[in-house]
């Protein structure tokens, strides 16, 4: 994706960025892969098994890690906190194989990004995985062309939601050369945590009932459009990721 700005003579347009969810927006891996992850990563780090592993509903993988290492009585858990990063992202790469066999591409996500893809907008990522795991899932089921994983926020960036999306919206805006704010920022998951961070940044917050929770539930959450999966994005969301005039231009 290019950074550069409009050629002379023509009307600045504001472009949106789309920042996906990662598990269950897109991708859908199952039959414990996660724990199996993690526990590779506990082992390698701390030098024993695996006992309790923390909720991973919604959460972030630094949350996650935090209580995780709780759990197991490891005192001082932040300090293990980069090298646990560094493990879960090896466990993963040792994985990708067993992802594809036990993981999925949910219905209508490749559409979906090819939508935003044609309507120029900027797509990234605002998930609870560390940046190198997302890289390794969405590439694993041929997703990651789509994003520009350099913009986005990530497991590792922080614990609120909303926080991940302001610092992406930061890093696009840094990197683009263009403010993102308000609904210029599209935020797509599958969680009331997804909701609640684009609502608290301020960004249009689109769900998809396609991980745990309900369409009556993401509505309750405040999401300004609820999909019972990708496969209605085009039809619900595509007027929304229009190119609009810039600023001072003429409407």
């Amino acid at each position: 994706m290019s950074a550069d700005g409009p050629a002379p003579g023509q009307v600045p347009v504001a472009r949106r960025l789309v920042l996906w969810d990662v598990d269950h927006t897109l991708v859908s891996i199952g039959d414990g892969f996660s724990r199996a992850v993690y526990a590779e990563a506990f082992e390698r780090v701390t030098g024993r098994p695996l006992g309790p592993l923390a909720d991973m509903a919604g959460r972030t993988d630094r949350a996650i890690t935090a209580e995780t290492l709780r759990l197991n009585g490891v005192p001082e858990p932040e300090t293990l906190a980069p090298d646990f990063y560094a493990a879960l992202a090896v466990a993963a790469e040792h994985r990708v194989d067993r992802m594809r066999e036990v993981g999925t591409v949910l219905p209508g996500a490749r559409e979906a990004l090819f939508t935003c893809a044609a309507h120029h907008a900027v797509q990234s990522a605002v998930t609870g995985n560390i940046r190198p795991i997302a890289v390794i899932k969405l590439g694993a089921f041929g997703l990651g062309d789509a994003l520009d994983f350099t913009v986005g926020g990530y497991g590792d960036d922080g614990s609120d939601r909303a926080d991940l999306v302001r610092l992406a919206r930061g890093r696009a805006s840094a990197k683009y050369g263009q403010d993102f704010s308000g609904h210029l920022t599209v935020v797509v998951g599958d969680t009331p945590h997804d909701v609640r961070g684009a609502r608290d940044a301020d960004a249009l917050a689109v769900a998809v009932a396609t991980g745990g929770s309900t369409v009556e539930e993401l509505r309750a959450a405040g999401a300004d459009v609820v999909l019972a999966d990708l496969r209605d994005f085009t039809q619900r969301v595509s007027d929304s990721l229009v190119p609009r005039p810039g600023p001072g231009a003429a409407c």
